[in-house]
């Protein structure tokens, strides 16, 4: 968890409920070790950003940029922005691929330092160039260093190399180790493990560790993570439970309790991705059925949404029917504007919910407020949620259909005498099948990323121009064979911030590179030509 400086904060709005700051991503892999690792974080990146890129709606990952350290630290990639950014971050990922993989290895002590302090220097003069001409929603950075080494040593390695550097800037600091164990996690339906969080205290900002395994699905989940809403801006959810103290008929709507929530998304909803198997039901909504509770959230920026909880339930009491659109969870908040009082005795009250609900085998319907009553003389229509306990300290939340939404449905009993021919024939039938007791999404997949990587390298029934041919038409002067350093040598030189009022003299090459720093999206262009091919219809 996050615990120093941050630049600013600012009230957030429906873009950054979706919006997750700019990340820098540090492999600092060494030899042999990077011959193990290289084919998993490709294909593990390569799955991500197909579905990072293929978001409808706000872009969650503003900014990407990458870094390898081996022998010296390099850019692979300078910041670019995620979002119609597919070809130039494949291309990055291509570079990864043909690094050296054999071979001596002679790493210097402050290449890991030097990269982290680059990136940093190369985040700033991306801002100052991009805050003159409209204003950003980010102020701070998330670096992130991919480790074969002990996460432990790197950390007091850092701790020692930054303590004389700015880092008010930096949001997060973590130090990923990978290892080499077998993916336990692939038979549970809980995949995410949490992080171990051994933190520094000797810098302002904290450096967090976290292990996971070297296989492609440990590194897809936690690259997934970036597309989680983290910000500590404001609580999200108010869950009101009715107080004890006072009859139903007399209790106002201040006799509650209030537990003070963060919502959080279970799963990406296929209506937001191109070509998804239910992309012909999508409606002219770009969010398609995304649940209306994330909605409410996102659009609530003045107050913070509010289900009021009217009545419990028996947990078989619920139809699975009834139910629509897509779950959410609830945790307690760890909102950075409560008092640290406030937060252990709202995580408290949250967790005592969750154990006594399931105690008791109970779910409870809630009641969404409107988000305004500026017309009190029309009455505006509302929306009810089953909330869930499970074992884990959080809540499930899932919109429930009312008497206005129902059809009716005429369904007679199942009749209890069954012909002994066709009893027999699907029993038979049903022992061929194998049995698994849980369902496990992690050995499930619908060939989905293959499917957004090629729409994104073949849009139009034409393949986007390799980055060789986008080389040397950016840089015709340079139609030489490009070396493995072509994407690298479009970074723009940053050895020294310039003092205010005096701007060094760049020489040619490397005013052209700075060019390149500060261009746009290279698919920017094209952006609207590939909405007109997904369109919200068939």
């Amino acid at each position: 968890m996050y615990h120093g400086q941050i630049a600013s904060k600012r009230p957030s709005n429906p873009t950054q409920m979706y919006q997750q700051p700019p990340r820098l991503l540090i492999v600092h892999i060494a030899l042999p070790s990077w011959a193990d690792v290289c084919s998993n974080l490709c294909e593990a990146l390569q799955n991500f950003f197909s579905l990072a890129c293929s978001l409808m709606g706000p872009s969650r990952i503003p900014l990407f940029s990458l870094y390898i350290v081996q022998n010296q630290h390099e850019c692979i990639l300078p910041f670019v922005q995620v979002k119609g950014n597919f070809a130039r971050l494949q291309a990055c990922i291509s570079e990864l691929r043909i690094l050296q993989r054999e071979g001596c290895f002679r790493p210097q002590g402050i290449s890991l330092q030097l990269a982290i302090e680059d990136g940093l220097q190369q985040f700033k003069q991306y801002s100052r160039h991009v805050s003159t001409g409209a204003a950003l929603t980010y102020s701070s950075l998330e670096i992130t260093v991919l480790t074969s080494q002990p996460g432990k040593e790197v950390i007091k390695q850092l701790e020692e190399g930054l303590k004389d550097t700015d880092l008010v800037r930096i949001r997060k600091l973590q130090v990923v180790e990978i290892t080499k164990g077998v993916l336990e996690c692939i038979n549970s339906a809980s995949p995410v493990e949490e992080p171990s969080n051994e933190e520094s205290s000797i810098l302002a900002t904290d450096i967090d560790l976290q292990t996971i395994d070297s296989d492609i699905v440990s590194m897809e989940i936690f690259f997934k993570a970036w597309l989680h809403n983290s910000g500590t801006d404001r609580e999200h959810v108010h869950l009101l439970l009715p107080s004890r103290s006072i009859s139903n008929i007399s209790r106002t709507r201040d006799d509650s309790m209030c537990l003070k929530c963060d919502l959080q998304e279970r799963l990406l909803s296929p209506s937001l991705l191109p070509g998804t198997a239910d992309g012909s039901l999508r409606m002219d909504d770009p969010k398609g059925d995304f649940s209306t509770l994330y909605q409410m959230v996102s659009q609530s920026s003045a107050s913070c949404y509010k289900l009021r909880v009217i009545k419990a339930l028996k947990s078989s009491g619920v139809c699975e029917s009834l139910t629509y659109g897509l779950p959410f969870i609830l945790r307690p908040t760890s909102c950075w504007r409560l008092e640290w009082d406030e937060l252990e005795t709202n995580q408290q009250h949250f967790h005592a919910l969750c154990h006594s609900l399931l105690k008791r085998e109970w779910l409870l319907l809630a009641k969404g407020e409107p988000l305004n009553r500026e017309h009190k003389l029309r009455e505006t229509a509302s929306t009810f949620y089953v909330i869930l306990p499970s074992h884990s300290p959080t809540l499930l939340v899932k919109a429930v259909a009312t008497r206005e939404l129902m059809l009716p449905s005429p369904f007679p009993l199942l009749p209890e005498d069954m012909p002994a021919d066709s009893l027999k024939a699907v029993e038979s039938m049903l022992d061929d099948l194998e049995l698994e007791s849980t369902y496990n999404p992690l050995q499930v997949w619908s060939h989905l990323y293959s499917h957004l990587s090629s729409t994104f390298a073949n849009p139009h029934g034409r393949f986007h121009p390799s980055s060789k041919s986008r080389a040397v038409r950016k840089h015709p002067y340079k139609a030489e064979p490009l070396q493995i350093n072509r994407v690298r040598a479009t970074v723009a030189p940053l050895h020294m911030t310039p003092a205010p009022g005096r701007a060094p003299k760049m020489p040619a090459a490397s005013k052209a590179s700075s060019e390149v720093f500060f261009q746009p999206p290279m698919e920017e262009k094209e952006e609207e030509e590939a909405e007109e091919e997904y369109p919200s219809g068939p």
